[in-house]
């Protein structure tokens, strides 16, 4: 089973770029590779060819390896909806709501999840390129872990530790996780990898002579920062934004406390017309074009800290002067009239008053809506691709009116009489070129220009190959990936 890992001293230390810059390497050197990340903890998901849902970073690594989501590349997902409790996925499927203390208790099952997924993509593809989560060194997660070296060593497979150098201690960071780990499981550690490196690296060379004097283990390499690099955030949101002239759309987004598939708002935030901001609760609502109520794991407690924001009376006043509204998914279940959760699927079962700007109820149901979809929309006939990723069932007049047309013959989401307030459970619409184009113009942007977001995150994907090429010991990754092969 030819599978190497790559885990990090910290999380956003570089494993999901490094996996993703790998796959993309190893296709064009005509070895088929899969992405894996046995257990992923994030609210930014993806829908699978298999109808399940995944990490969006293994969704992205998929691309770099020339393949479809499947819900074997990530067989277990953790989706946060409370500070000690998530959802547990499961090969795609939600199997339901867990804390820490339970979820320990389950860690064996979801193990056999993750070995069956191994065994399955082992014996179809040349080489598995695993991804961990967080640090292998967490003293207090290591009883039954799934997540890094517990599989490491279950499937018994070499293992490469990347560390960031931009956040600063990355000597540091390489020797004490090193230190952490058990006998068995240093050895299992072939090399290291910087990651972010900015300067002269002949300054940086002594440090690399001692770290591979000090542990007997080689650099494999180290990786320029990328400028002007744009990969999905797995979790974290990204506020960069390249330097922007001429007329702008001004776009605001609230951070609520369980925001999910944040990166809806990546082309938005990189389309030069647009000046995306996130704000967060108690910052004040800055001037604005368009308003966008985002994705939520919670929608009701969201729902709840956006009005004790005061963001309920800033969007009566901003639509009272001409501004529009937008909600994606569970931000369309809040410009509803109502939503209930009698099952306690997000929280607490029982049920809050929306914002009243759309003539609908939903109600939050056991099994969960998961599918991608295209079709056109609906005030500008235009294409647009996405997915769905809900538990809500929304009924009511505003229906009557839909936001897109889906190729399957129904129509999604609602737009209000007056044109102001849209909404629509569909995730990706920002991506579709012409789509944007659109929903820019309907927001006020007059010359809006087509922004191909799929064409820029393939020419980063490429840059990521070129950087594992041009700066990584890939003689020695080859023999890590494929033994004698």
């Amino acid at each position: 089973m030819p599978t190497l890992m790559v885990q990090g001293t910290t999380s956003d230390a570089g494993k999901s770029t490094l996996v993703t810059g790998l796959c993309r390497w190893l296709r064009r050197e005509g070895v088929a590779v899969v992405p894996f990340k046995p257990q992923n903890m994030a609210l930014n998901s993806a829908v699978t060819a298999d109808g399940g849902e995944i990490g969006r970073a293994q969704a992205v690594q998929a691309q770099a390896s020339g393949l479809a989501p499947h819900t074997d590349m990530n067989p277990v997902l953790l989706k946060p909806n409370s500070d000690t409790g998530a959802q547990v996925i499961i090969h795609g499927r939600a199997v339901g709501n867990m804390n820490a203390l339970r979820y320990h208790g389950y860690k064996a099952t979801a193990m056999r999840a993750v070995l069956a997924s191994h065994q399955r993509l082992a014996a179809t593809y040349q080489v598995v390129m695993v991804e961990g989560a967080g640090s292998p060194a967490e003293i207090n997660l290591r009883e039954g872990d799934i997540a890094n070296m517990g599989f490491a060593e279950a499937v018994d497979c070499p293992v490469i530790l990347v560390a960031d150098i931009n956040r600063g201690g990355v000597f540091a960071h390489l020797v004490g996780t090193l230190a952490l780990l058990s006998e068995s499981e240093q050895a299992r550690v072939q090399g290291f990898v910087i990651n972010r490196f900015r300067g002269d690296l002949a300054l940086l060379q002594p440090g690399l002579d001692w770290l591979e004097a000090h542990t007997g283990k080689p650099v494999l390499g180290v990786l320029p920062y990328l400028t002007d690099f744009h990969l999905e955030a797995e979790d974290a949101i990204d506020n960069r934004q390249p330097a922007k002239l001429g007329e702008l759309l001004r776009v605001v987004v609230p951070v609520l406390p369980r925001i999910s598939n944040h990166t809806d708002f990546d082309p938005l935030r990189l389309h030069p017309q647009v000046s995306l901001s996130f704000v967060r609760p108690g910052e004040p609502v800055p001037p604005a074009d368009l308003i966008i109520l985002p994705g939520s794991k919670s929608v009701r407690a969201d729902l709840a800290r956006l009005r004790e924001s005061g963001w309920d009376q800033a969007i009566t006043r901003h639509l009272r002067y001409g501004g529009k509204v937008l909600g994606i998914c569970g931000g369309l279940q809040m410009l509803g009239a109502r939503i209930a959760d009698p099952l306690g699927i997000e929280g607490p079962a029982g049920e809050s008053p929306g914002l009243g700007w759309l003539a609908l109820n939903t109600t939050l149901a056991a099994d969960k809506q998961l599918r991608n979809v295209s079709g056109r929309l609906a005030q500008h006939d235009v294409p647009v691709h996405g997915y769905e990723i809900h538990a809500g069932v929304s009924e009511g007049a505003a229906l009557d009116r839909p936001a897109l047309w889906l190729d399957e013959g129904r129509g999604d989401g609602a737009i209000s009489e007056d044109g102001q307030v849209m909404g629509t459970y569909v995730h990706g619409l920002f991506e579709s070129p012409a789509a944007c184009a659109a929903l820019l113009r309907w927001a006020g942007l007059q010359a809006a220009d087509p922004f191909d977001y799929h064409a820029l995150r393939e020419r980063d994907i490429e840059r990521l190959a070129d950087s594992v090429a041009a700066h990584l010991n890939t003689t020695r990754l080859r023999q890590l990936c494929l033994g004698g092969r």
